[in-house]
Formats: structure tokens, sequence, C-alpha cells
């Protein structure tokens, strides 16, 4: 710290030690020696390990002082990323508008700071109060042996990521009231999976609903994502937007998917297409169960099925043999741990025990080609064109046409196929209704969106497949996750096994009357271990 710069630290904390107030009352001393804040000053002897007590209280002390002052340059000096955490620092004071900032620290767990921001947003006219909680970590500069604040932008403000800040301005986006197909409100502290499709809703129907703009606070999310709201200086008027969201399947969903941590959950209506729940449990705040992109495992063989019923190779009662293993061009498969061979299988017996080698063997068989399977997802599932407006950004799925291992890969949702819940919950409800409706969230009546058309399937082919779904939930492999529910169920498992991870992910989707449900948890194991669970509860809720 340069001496010039050094002054006015001691004149802010005499000035706060005088008035007896705020955070920024530290020992003087702590600002003349240079050992936790700038970055000169009296030369300290370079230390390692991780920070003590004393360090922990001396930095964070100073970078609080220094926060609540609004000297963003000096604060940022006290982290391990000065030039980021001086960006986002800055725009807390210019951009967003935050001032009168005191800090509170509660009580430290060895090097981790808790503490409760206090403050005032003021802008055109208009001010509120703001007060909210976060955590810092203080770790050791790897170079320059200082105790440091590790630097996330949630130091700033908990709901802050990589690339995000904070601005108060009169929205772009007016408010909206976002109601279930019952009429009742969505909120997203009543549904906190909602939270960043409600943004989205915002965002894109906020003018169509009829609402208009108020003065907010609110995180810029990078890459064009939705603005979080924060806190609201002056009301906008909100636009009512009813959704096709079923409050008591969403309420089911939420909960389920806490059960498992890094778990996403799409409940659709086969009849209709309209999406009934959609619940996300991870720490990314991913909205991966419309967005993900990740290896269906198992699931995948409802399209596999189809395929193969489509084009004459076998049918649900014809063969299937479950050999030990089946060689795909050089490579071979293998069938899960514990599984007994059966040459004598028909499709339905491989299909409810998710044999993988019956899959591998048969996709040689003519007519098939390296297209087929593509053709099958395509044509008649709706997948993979791009095409679907469900109303918030989602993923199409993907299932290109491809020559080599990963033809065979893909048939048992391995290789390159790629599916988020959505995709799978649409599969199996074009599968038991022999109908592809695109699903959706918003009716497109609202703003007149074309969705997506594809062929559905022959009224033979559907009726195998639903009643390989009724077998495989009530006698195979999801017969466990399935238990207890009544009505005409069925069901499909999947494990998907993915490079570098310990388990494999689990995969799960069903039907129960006129609900259809697909979800997935990252390294949840067997598709009945963990994503059946989920699947199972927002099915007994009926829809």
């Amino acid at each position: 710290m340069g001496r010039g710069v050094k002054a006015t630290v001691i004149g802010g904390v005499f000035a706060v030690m005088v008035g007896g107030a705020g955070y920024g009352a530290y020992n003087i001393l702590s600002a003349l020696s240079g050992d936790g804040g700038g970055t000169s000053g009296v030369a300290a002897q370079k230390k390692s390990g991780p920070p003590d007590k004393d360090e922990v209280r001396k930095t964070t002390a100073e970078f609080f002082a220094a926060w609540e002052k609004g000297e963003a340059a000096t604060a940022a000096s006290y982290t391990n990323n000065d030039a980021a955490a001086e960006q986002l620092l800055t725009a807390f004071g210019d951009d967003a508008h935050i001032t009168d900032v005191k800090i509170t620290p509660g009580t430290t767990s060895g090097t981790t700071v808790p503490y409760t921001v206090k403050a005032k947003v003021a802008y055109g006219g208009r001010s509120k109060p703001l007060s909210y909680s976060s955590r810092l970590t203080v770790v050791r500069g790897l170079t320059s042996g200082r105790a440091l604040v590790d630097w996330q932008p949630s130091v700033v403000h908990p709901e802050l990521k990589k690339d995000d800040t904070l601005v108060t301005e009169r929205s772009d986006s007016p408010p909206i009231e976002a109601v279930g197909r019952d009429g009742s409100e969505l909120t997203k502290e009543k549904y906190p999976s909602l939270g960043p499709l409600l943004d989205a809703l915002r965002e894109k129907y906020g003018r169509k609903a009829g609402g208009s703009s108020g003065i907010e606070l609110v995180v810029r999310h990078s890459a064009g994502a939705p603005d979080t709201s924060l806190l609201t200086l002056a009301e906008g008027k909100p636009g009512k937007l009813t959704t096709t969201i079923s409050p008591s399947a969403q309420a089911a969903a939420e909960k389920a998917v806490k059960r498992f941590g890094q778990s996403s959950v799409v409940a659709v209506k086969p009849s209709t297409g309209e999406v009934l729940a959609v619940a996300n449990n991870r720490t990314d705040g991913f909205n991966a169960a419309f967005e993900g992109q990740s290896a269906p495992g198992s699931t995948m063989k409802i399209i596999t099925a189809a395929m193969l019923i489509d084009n004459g190779v076998t049918s649900m009662n014809g063969p299937a043999p479950c050999p030990p293993t089946a060689t795909w061009q050089s490579q071979t498969f293998n069938n899960l741990k514990g599984m007994k061979p059966n040459e004598n299988a028909t499709l339905a017996d491989s299909f409810m025990r998710s044999c993988n080698t019956a899959f591998i063997k048969l996709i040689d068989e003519k007519p098939l080609t390296d297209a087929s399977l593509n053709q099958e997802a395509e044509q008649h599932f709706g997948l993979g064109q791009d095409n679907w407006k469900t109303g918030v950004v989602s993923f199409d799925g993907s299932v290109p046409a491809v020559g080599g291992p990963d033809r065979a890969a893909g048939a048992i949702g391995q290789g390159q196929v790629q599916m988020s819940p959505l995709n799978m919950a649409s599969v199996t409800a074009t599968a038991i209704t022999g109908t592809f409706r695109q699903p959706y969230l918003v009716s497109p009546r609202l703003d007149d969106r074309q969705l997506a058309q594809a062929q559905g399937l022959k009224a033979s082919t559907a009726a195998q497949l639903k009643q390989m779904m009724r077998l495989t939930a009530t006698q195979g492999t999801a017969q466990g996750a399935m238990a207890g529910l009544g009505g005409d169920i069925g069901a499909k498992t999947g494990s998907a096994e993915v490079d570098g991870n310990a388990k494999s992910n689990s995969w799960f989707t069903g039907f129960r009357n006129d609900i259809a449900a697909a979800a997935m948890t990252e390294e949840g194991g067997h598709g009945g271990d963990a994503a059946g669970p989920i699947v199972a509860a927002v099915l007994r809720t009926g829809g």
C-alpha cells in the first residue's frame, strides 16, 4: 500500500474509532504493518500453511472495513483475485447503487467467516433497505504467503455466480404473476425449483401478459440468462401468466429431488403435452430438467425397441436372445453384473430385464442401417431437430446417425446419444399414446408459437411399447420403485456410465394413467435406486 493510501486508511480507521461504530474499527497498527492489507508496505516474512485465527480476523476486518467505505480497490487488495473483486465491488456501488453498508461478522469456523450485510439501495428517487447474509473463506496466498479472502462472487452476494454482476435500474421485463393450471400462484418461495423458470417466463412474457416495469436491484447474469430480481424499489404492474404446472405434482417433484443431490425431474400430460412439473436439486442452479444433455442409459431402449418393431426385426413376443456378452465391430458390450443370460428371451423379456446384449445383437439385422435409430427418434418421437418451443429454453435431444461402436452404444443410451429428463418424459408420453405432442409450459396461443410435429407411432408399435413398460414396472427392473402405485402403470430404468464418474447416472421414466415423468440423478447408480423413487413420487400425485 502506498503512503497516500495508507494515510487514508489510518484516517478512516481513526474516524470510526472515535465514533465507535462499524466493523471498520480495527487496530491502526494492522493498517501500518502491511501484514494483511494492500499490495506493499513493510515486508513481512512469508508464511505457509492455513491462516491462523488472528490472520483470519485481521484480513476479514480490513476487507470489510474497505468494503463498508466503498473503497473497491482497497477491499479487492485483500483478496486472491483483486481484478475480479474490484470490478464486482465497484459495480456494487456504481451500478447497483448500494450505499450505507454495514457488515456484521458471525462466529468464525476455522477459516470461514459468516456475515450479515445491511445497506440501502437508492435509485430514481426511490430507496429501500437491503439485508442479506453470506460467507467467505480466508486462504494463504500462493505467491505472497499473505492471508487473503478467497474470491468468489458470492462474497458480495450469495446469488452471484461467475461473471454475474449487480444492477439497479428500471426493469426491461415487467413482473408476472405466474399461476398454475388450477389458477393458484406459483412463487419462488413456495416452489424453489421454479425460480429460474419464472425469471425466464418473466423476461419472455412480462409484456405479453400485460405487465408494466418497476425499479429493481437484480443479478445480471452472463450469457444472456434472465435477470434475477433481489429487491423491488418501485413496484411494476404484474401481468398474469397462466402456465401448465400442476401445483400438486410440482410440490411432489420439489420434495422428491431433495432426497438425492444433483437430481432433476419433469412430468408431462401425455394426452396434451402440457408440462405438469419441473424440479431440480443442483448445486450449480442449472435447469438440467429442461436443458440437460446426458446419455440416458437404458431408458433409450424404448426408442430402440420401437425401431426394431417398426422395421420388422422383431416384436414384443419375438426373439431377442440375451447372451452374456455381445461384440460389435471389435467392441464388447456386457450386461449389468449378475444378469443371467437367456438365449430364448423375447423382446419383452430382454426389455423388462434391461439386457444390453439383446439390443446390441439385433441392431445388425437387416434392414437396419447407421441412420435407423436417428430416423426413429426424429420422425416418430420428435427428437433432435431443434424445433421444440416449450415457452422457455430447452434441449430437444440428440440421436445422431453414427457408425462404428457408437452405433451399438447408442442403442443402449450411451455413445453420442444425449437427452434431458424433459426429452425422456416426452418419449414415454409418445410411446404410450402413439402420438408425439411437443411438451410446453406456456400455451402457444399466447404468442402464436408453432409447436414441433412428428409422425408418431403405429398403433401396434405403441401398444407393444406400453405393454413392455407395464411388465417392467410390475415384473422387471422398475418393480421396486413402482411398488404401491395403482392404476395403469409402466416404466423403464436406465444406468448411464460417464467417464470419470465412480458411479453411473441413474435414469428412470414411467407413466401412471395420464401422467408421464422422467428423472436423472448424477452418480445415482442403478435407475431404480435414485431416479426411480423420484419419478414414483411425482406419478403418485396423478397430476
